[in-house]
């Protein structure tokens, strides 16, 4: 049996299955016992099953760093926090400065003393299939790995080209995964298509409390194709939170087990069965820990977000 969801149509199993995580929101502990005390959750990735800790790093603009500059010399910490609580996922890009390079360094750096491995994802983000490639090589030695977690078509730029070699790359074994990436509504119909027409393992898109649109059909459908979700920026770009930072936390963020504004605004991306992993970016190794806190515990159901989202105000 199928039931239309936006549109579409998700089996009975499959919505049941996307919806386990869900069901305990109603029964969540109190802030206080959760913070520190439970491991992060993870969801599997649909294609192979793999489990993915729900919440990385990004490294946009935090991560492009001059070395022995102040900024560089906290990254190190925030990694530290990532790890240390359960997560693996750090995306990078060779349109994020030397990000790559950074990454590269301090995960190199500390490999001795870190027992977690890193989930490498980056894109690409050029046209034409040479350019593609040698870009792609650049970022393996950025990175200084010999096989990539994912790879992604960045921001769509030049898909029906860099997909071939891809999934070249896939069959290989240099990368593990292959997407595709976007970050605005005004790309949806393209992404949409995309997800339609092509096999792919990952979709990366933006998705927020004040930005719902990936909900109409992106997700639904990322769910449907068996595609791994990872949203990018789950605080709307930054200004979400700079609008709720200076506004008393509500008395129901405790019941979700939220300490700050940033775990709010992330449970809230992470309540959504379809979505596997979010990537908030930071260079401070205390945001990181507050948002890897978001990562542990249940999740609300979407009645809970309904009934309280209004609250804040946006």
């Amino acid at each position: 049996m199928t039931l239309p969801v936006n549109g579409l149509s998700l089996t009975r199993a499959r919505l049941l299955r996307l919806g386990m995580a869900l069901c305990a929101g109603a029964a969540l502990p109190p802030a206080s016992a959760q913070q520190g005390s439970l491991k992060m959750n993870t969801r599997p990735i649909p294609s192979t099953q793999e489990a993915l800790p729900v919440v990385g790093c990004g490294t946009w603009i935090g991560f492009d760093q001059r070395p022995g500059s102040d900024e560089y010399q906290r990254l190190p910490g925030v990694l530290d926090a990532l790890f240390a609580a359960g997560g693996t996922v750090i995306d990078s890009s060779p349109m994020y400065g030397r990000s790559e390079e950074t990454t590269g360094e301090l995960l190199a750096a500390a490999a001795k003393q870190r027992e977690n491995k890193a989930f490498l994802a980056t894109k690409v983000w050029t046209s034409g299939r040479e350019a593609g490639i040698a870009q792609m090589e650049q970022s393996f030695t950025r990175l200084r790995t010999q096989r990539m977690d994912l790879m992604q078509v960045h921001n769509l730029m030049d898909w029906k080209t860099h997909l071939p070699t891809l999934r070249n790359w896939k069959d290989k074994g240099r990368v593990r995964y292959i997407g595709i990436t976007h970050y605005t509504a005004s790309a949806y119909g393209e992404v949409e298509a995309v997800l339609r027409a092509e096999k792919l393992d990952f979709l990366q898109i933006n998705y927020s409390l004040d930005a719902r649109e990936a909900e109409e059909r992106l997700l639904p459908l990322a769910a449907e194709r068996g595609v791994a979700v990872i949203v990018n920026m789950p605080f709307g770009g930054g200004g979400l939170l700079r609008r709720l930072r200076d506004k008393p936390l509500p008395a129901w963020a405790g019941e979700i087990g939220c300490a700050s504004w940033a775990q709010v605004l992330l449970k809230f991306v992470l309540s959504h069965p379809a979505v596997t992993c979010t990537i908030p970016g930071t260079s401070r190794a205390g945001h990181m820990a507050d948002n890897a806190a978001a990562g542990a515990g249940a999740f609300p159901d979407a009645a809970f977000w309904r009934s309280k989202a209004p609250s804040i105000g946006l």
